[in-house]
Formats: C-alpha cells, structure tokens, sequence
C-alpha cells in the first residue's frame, strides 16, 4: 500500500518522536544486569579517608545505587559500640499520605515560613473567592436577556485607580515578610557553628565533619526490605544517617563530585544546591531531636530517585559519643606552647657596638682583641 504524501508527512514525526522516547529505554534495560544484594552494614562507617572510587568499592544495596560506584559501609571504626542510632519511634519529618500541607517545621526559619505560607494561602483563597464573586455577577447583572442592548461604558476613573492600587499594596504587604525570611536563611552561622560539609555522588551522599578530625561519613539508600526490617520509610531509610548536635546551630557546606545535586530536607525547610567546583553555604538549627528525611532534589541521573537523606538530630553528649565512635576528635586541640626565646647574641668586637652602648658591654670583650692604634698626625 502507497501512502499519500500527506499521511506520510504525519506518520515521520510521529514515528521519529516514538524513537526519541524510547531509545533511553531501551538502552537501559540492555546494560541493566542482576546484581545480587551484599549484606548491609548495621553499624557507621569508616571514619577515615574519603569517598571510594568506582574501582574500590563492592557492591551495595540492590536498587540504590549502581554497583561500580556503591560506597563501601562494612569497616567499622573503634568504638562504634559507644554510639546506638535512633530507633524509628523518632521519625518525625516525613512524607504522610494524603497531606494536604507541608510538612511540620522543626526549625527556626522553618516555622517562620510556615507562617507566611499561610498567610499567602488566605490571601489567595480571598483573591480567588473575590474574582469568582465578580464573574458570577457580571454573567448575571449583564447577560443577553436582560441588557439586550449593551452598554457602552468605557471608563470608570474610581475603579481604574482601585484596582491599581489594591494589588500594589498586596504586592508590598506579601513582599515585606519574604524578604525578611530570605535574610534569615542566609544569615551567616555563628563561629562556633559545627561545620559539616555534604557532596553529592552518583548516586549517594557523603558527610565530612571538618571541625572533628575530618572523617566522612558514607550514606546509601536500604533496600525495601532492610528497610522495613528496621521500621523506617521506604526508599528513605539509609545505612548511615548525617548526625548532627540539636539546639546548636550547623554550618552546613554543599558540593559535588560530579554532577548538580540538591540536598533537600522539607520539615527542616532547608534545600542548598551541590554543584561541582562550588562550595555553597547555609545555616541550620533543628529545635528537637528525631530523624528528618529529604531527597535529592535535583535530577542527576538515572537513579535521581535513589538518593534519600537521613538527618539525625541527637543532644551534644550522644553526638560526641558518635564523633568517637568514628575516630573523630571532639573539642578544640590545644595550642601548642611556643618555642623559647633565643638570647640575644653579643658582637664579638668593639667595632661591632652599636653607637652609645652601654660600658658593660665594652668591658665583656675577649682580651686578646687587638687594639686599634691611633691614628698618625700629618707632617707640616
């Protein structure tokens, strides 16, 4: 059968937008192999060194991340047994099916969003409300059988300078609280901030503690099934969570290693972007202890889904107890003494003294220096 020209120039498109969509697909499904799941390590992670490379590491957890690059989480540091993770009866920010809010906040500029996001959403439900009100009267009052012949009015100068007015004045009222909000996320932490700087992989998170020895910490998603052997969320549950001190504020620092990542957890009202060669910076303060879960927030890659973050918020002494455990150091070196002064070393000539020295120093001149002769007269 011929097609016409018109039916083929339908059919190209269509047929080219087909092979787009599926090439990806297919691809995948031919390089995706089965891999079968290594034990998951219940307790934290190496203390030393960073992040593994691809050829260092074994495989991970089946369906969090690609087995070439999978973290290793097996070597325990010293100590480790000082420290007990938080049990899910301390999950407190998550996802609840059939929300119809965000999150509850347990932050200071979380709380302080979550008010102005309810404000916003009044005025828009009253704007809304008001504008349905409008048009439900102007389909009444002016309909055809009741005005058949038109009006033709053009101008109203009241209403005209009303509905300038009104939403510039609604405009300022929104605008005002948000810029405060957006000065209160980027205020900078206090000094004595703990500092913990978070890189995004493909597709895992790391957390390196820089003020307690530099160790970092490795987080990779569970699978379903440890998951709910340990009573956490599905593909939200990680081996090894970011613990952090609760009621102090945190210097949290985002990068990369390969590509744009976004560090994203809601009830925190907290989203910084890691982006490779970048070294982005915010404060954080979590008012209760518990665990706080967020997500990956930018898409990365094929397994953008599969990079979950755990935020576990413990008082100072535990979370001492868990630096220790990861050969980390808690509190600040000491300072070392400084060297002794050298004494002051004399000239060994009079030559050498300075002038007006003192006569003391004259006299400590060895004796067998020889003496200078004066200086002969001119003849006449």
């Amino acid at each position: 059968m011929i097609l016409g020209k018109s039916t083929a120039r339908f059919l190209a498109p269509v047929w080219a937008a087909l092979l787009l969509a599926l090439a990806p697909q297919a691809a995948m499904a031919q390089e995706r192999a089965p891999v079968a799941p290594a034990p998951i390590a219940s307790n934290p992670v190496p203390a030393e060194g960073v992040a593994p490379g691809a050829d260092e590491v074994g495989v991970g957890a089946s369906g969090a991340v690609d087995d070439k690059v999978d973290a290793s989480s097996e070597k325990v540091a010293p100590g480790a047994g000082a420290y007990k993770p938080l049990g899910p009866e301390w999950i407190k920010g998550q996802p609840t099916p059939g929300a119809l809010d965000v999150q509850s906040q347990y932050s200071p500029t979380g709380r302080q969003a979550f008010k102005l996001h309810f404000g916003l959403v009044i005025v828009m439900v009253a704007i809304s409300l008001f504008v349905l009100a409008l048009l439900i009267f102007v389909m009444v009052r002016f309909r055809k059988g009741r005005n058949p012949v038109p009006s033709r009015t053009t101008h109203n100068t009241a209403i005209e300078v009303a509905w300038t007015l009104i939403p510039v004045l609604i405009l300022v009222a929104i605008a005002l609280p948000s810029i405060s909000l957006i000065s209160a996320q980027y205020e900078s932490a206090p000094k004595d901030a703990v500092t913990v700087k978070v890189t995004g992989y493909q597709w895992y998170w790391g957390y390196t503690y820089p003020d307690n020895g530099g160790f970092e910490v490795i987080s990779n998603m569970l699978p379903e099934e440890e998951a709910a052997k340990r009573g956490e969320p599905s593909h939200l549950g990680v081996d090894n969570r970011m613990v952090v001190p609760v009621g102090e504020w945190i210097r949290l620092q985002t990068t990369a290693a390969d590509v744009i990542h976004s560090f994203a957890v809601p009830s925190l009202w907290f989203k910084l972007d890691a982006v490779p060669g970048r070294l982005n910076e915010r404060r954080l303060f979590i008012e209760e202890p518990g665990i706080y879960y967020g997500q990956c927030s930018e898409l990365c890659g094929a397994k953008h889904a599969y990079m979950p973050i755990a935020v576990e918020a413990v008082p100072r002494a535990q979370f001492d107890a868990w630096v220790r455990s990861q050969g980390g150091t808690v509190g600040k070196p000491e300072a070392a003494a400084a060297p002794a002064a050298a004494p002051i070393q004399q000239p060994e000539s009079s030559a050498q003294q300075p002038v007006g020295a003192p006569a003391d120093a004259k006299a400590s001149q060895p004796a067998s220096a020889p003496a200078t002769a004066p200086a002969a007269k001119p003849a006449a």
